[in-house]
């Protein structure tokens, strides 16, 4: 069987990591390399468990760096592109960072791409590019409105994207998927933080009034969707990938405490951030046609996920 190289960028964190584990349990024949710069959010530690397999390989070096992007090519035929500065809030006070490595990283690990011939380049988007909606659902061919830095470099990556597919034929997919939570996530998006703040006795900040709206899926069925895309998808398209779990973040405040046995009384309301986005919600209908639903109940996923951060709070 012949073997399959794949580069994954962005690896060592939240999303990257359990992507590069659920791939190399799931097939005996691909080959990983993973490239990450080792941010805050991005930690060896997350990939611990695998660090001895001979089929996976770690590089640390920026997707900024175009001598390391080409090296670390070499011999793949797939470029996964998990690589982003991508929280909101470190957006608006820094957007130059989210713009450079998001925008121009992107570009660099394109250009790349198209030198080695590669068979398909995969970029892992979010549904933030849309902007916010009050009802109804995204599909993949309306606008893009995004609302913060973050949201506005990730639009531009996707226009790059297709850019290569359409100027230089290179076979690109962009997936764009919902809120992800589970286990390795760094503690500053609001699942994480709350679970780790509650264990702590700390308050748990509520921006506004609590009432935006948040479709969440499990980290693991995102992987399974993105697996599932790069192998049936078709180049030049967008995929979007949801849990079909809308919550109110004041509602999913008082489930995690209610899951946690906290009392409610550790909600603190906070001024809102700008620019905060009502409801993000995404039509799946594309991916749905093609046969992927995801398997994981949301409150049990949930449950889970801080088990684990309660089991590794080291």
């Amino acid at each position: 069987m012949r073997k399959k190289q794949i580069l994954v960028t962005g690896g060592a964190g939240f999303i990257g990591s359990n992507f590069i584990r659920y791939m190399l349990n799931k097939y005996s024949n691909y080959q990983i390399t993973n490239l990450d710069k080792l941010t805050y959010a991005g930690r060896r530690e997350n990939l611990k468990d695998i660090e001895d397999n001979p089929r996976y390989k770690f590089i640390k070096a920026d997707i900024c760096d175009e001598k390391a992007v080409r090296a670390a090519l070499k011999g793949c035929d797939t470029v996964i592109n998990f690589a982003a500065e991508s929280h909101v809030d470190r957006s608006i006070k820094n957007a130059p960072v989210f713009i450079k490595t998001n925008v121009f990283g992107t570009q660099v690990l394109l250009e790349a791409a198209r030198e080695h011939e590669v068979s398909l380049f995969c970029q892992i988007s979010t549904d933030e590019v849309y902007g916010s909606v009050s009802a109804g659902a995204f599909k993949e061919t309306d606008a893009l409105r995004p609302s913060s830095p973050y949201s506005a470099s990730k639009a531009a990556a996707d226009g790059l994207v297709h850019s290569y597919y359409v100027t230089y034929n290179l076979p690109v997919i962009i997936v764009r998927s919902t809120n992800n939570f589970g286990q390795y996530q760094f503690p500053e998006k609001i699942i994480p933080l709350f679970i780790t703040n509650a264990l702590k006795g700390k308050t748990l900040p509520v921006y506004g009034d609590g009432r935006n709206v948040r479709d969440w899926i499990y980290v693991l069925d995102n992987c399974a969707a993105i697996d599932f895309i790069i192998h049936k998808g078709k180049a030049g398209e967008i995929y979007n990938v949801a849990g079909n779990n809308e919550v109110k973040n004041i509602d999913l405040t008082r489930l995690i405490l209610r899951i946690m046995g906290k009392p409610e009384d550790l909600i603190e309301f906070v001024q809102d951030r700008p620019g905060h986005d009502r409801r993000y919600a995404l039509d799946t209908t594309k991916i749905e046609k093609l046969g992927f639903k995801p398997e994981h109940n949301f409150e049990q996923a949930l449950t889970t996920t801080i088990e684990w951060y309660r089991d590794n709070q080291r």
